[in-house]
């Protein structure tokens, strides 16, 4: 058996519940909290940046980077590493913080929990947006409960502390931002855990715009009292709490809240809704367009029912092909109409100029471009003009 299969294996048995995965360790922004009372006696906090070691392990591992705060957590029922799953460490952005029970201290259910801990909150998130993970950290402290809230006589953390702890609660969703099409059904992703089973979970989903706050739905697993819709309490069961909207609108836009709260820890995910709508592009005139020399035509392009509101809007025109490929020009007399404003809240506006008709000018090609955010290459739309002296239509008489 080689060293390196034998490392292998003593690495993967000494790991217990930890299965192998691409990293054990992670570099993490530890934002430190120092809580004080100024001159004014007002209490104010000094956010603190550190650095800071997330480490996957069993008590008494030593620490990666000894000059760094590690952050171990050993295992328990909720593998956080699990979360990640197919990820790499580089693609990773780690931050922990203290969490606060507000004065709320309740012992925690499970086997050899103590009477008081401290708390703190681990934030994963994926470096392109796609998902974001935040989970609760236990470490149990032999003290009793300080008499008022717990950030008022949170202990110092020197710079090589090891701190032990294990993962009491998780929540994830992998649609931090979404953009959806209009009247389309979507699905706002939110998944959860406990350490424990029959965790008193209470889940909620808000939504907030513009300053405006709507609760969407209410699920309370110890009354069993259930308000509004949008998320099936059959998947719920398995720790899926996503809500669905049943057909988006314009007034779906705004942040989604999902909260997820079990006594004494609450936690969110927010998520952000942006509708992008493209638009549809037409002419008022066909591929090809034939008019007698000196005759006027008005030109128009039009780009319909599109959000949000920026949209742009190009002419060229184009000579016949001759030798090479000849270079288009921007048209200069094009007149942008003012943006109109639809019943279901999109936009239209239309780009046109007035195209006198001269032989020199026969074959050329006229091109449309409308560009817009929920592109991602322009919409183009084209004609040929064909010009026709009084000469030829003699002749062809």
């Amino acid at each position: 058996m080689g060293l390196m299969l034998t490392i292998f294996i003593y690495w993967t048995l000494s790991a217990g519940v930890w299965s192998v995965h691409q990293f054990q360790w992670l570099p993490c922004s530890f934002i430190d909290e120092r809580v004080f009372l100024n001159k004014d006696n007002h209490t104010e906090t000094r956010l603190i940046h550190r650095e800071a070691i997330l480490q996957f392990g069993q008590k008494g591992d030593a620490p990666v980077n000894r000059n760094a705060i590690t952050f171990l957590i050993t295992r328990s029922k909720l593998d956080l590493l699990q979360y990640v799953e197919g990820v790499e460490a580089e693609q990773l952005k780690c931050e922990l913080h203290r969490y606060s029970t507000e004065g709320g201290y309740v012992r925690w259910p499970v086997l050899g929990a103590r009477e008081y801990n401290h708390w703190f909150t681990c934030i994963l998130r994926h470096s392109r947006g796609l998902f974001t993970i935040t989970s609760f950290l236990r470490r149990p402290f032999d003290q009793p409960p300080p008499g008022g809230p717990d950030y008022q006589k949170w202990p110092p953390i020197p710079n090589r502390e090891v701190l032990t702890t294990t993962v009491a609660m998780v929540i994830k969703t992998q649609t931090p931002s979404v953009k959806a099409r209009l009247k389309f059904q979507q699905k706002l992703h939110c998944q959860f855990d406990v350490d424990h089973k029959g965790a008193k979970v209470t889940v909620e989903w808000h939504k907030q715009h513009h300053g405006e706050r709507t609760k969407l739905f209410s699920y309370n697993r110890r009354t069993g009292q259930t308000q509004g819709s949008g998320v099936g309490l059959r998947a719920f069961a398995a720790g899926d709490a996503s809500y669905t909207l049943a057909s988006t609108m314009i007034s779906s836009e705004g942040t989604y809240i999902c909260s997820v709260s079990v006594n004494p820890l609450f936690a969110r995910v927010d998520i952000n809704l942006q509708i992008e709508e493209p638009p549809h592009v037409s002419l008022n005139v066909g591929p090809s367009l034939s008019l007698m020399e000196g005759n006027k035509r008005k030109i128009v392009c039009e780009a319909n029912s599109y959000y949000p509101r920026d949209v742009e809007i190009i002419w060229h025109e184009q000579d016949p092909v001759v030798l090479g490929a000849p270079h288009p020009r921007s048209l200069e007399n094009v007149i942008l109409s003012y943006h109109r404003e639809n019943r279901d809240m999109t936009f239209s506006l239309s780009g046109f100029f007035y195209l006198q008709a001269a032989l020199r000018d026969s074959g050329k090609k006229f091109t449309c471009s409308v560009s817009h955010q929920s592109l991602k290459v322009p919409i183009t739309k084209s004609f040929t003009l064909i010009v026709e002296g009084e000469s030829q239509c003699n002749t062809r008489s």
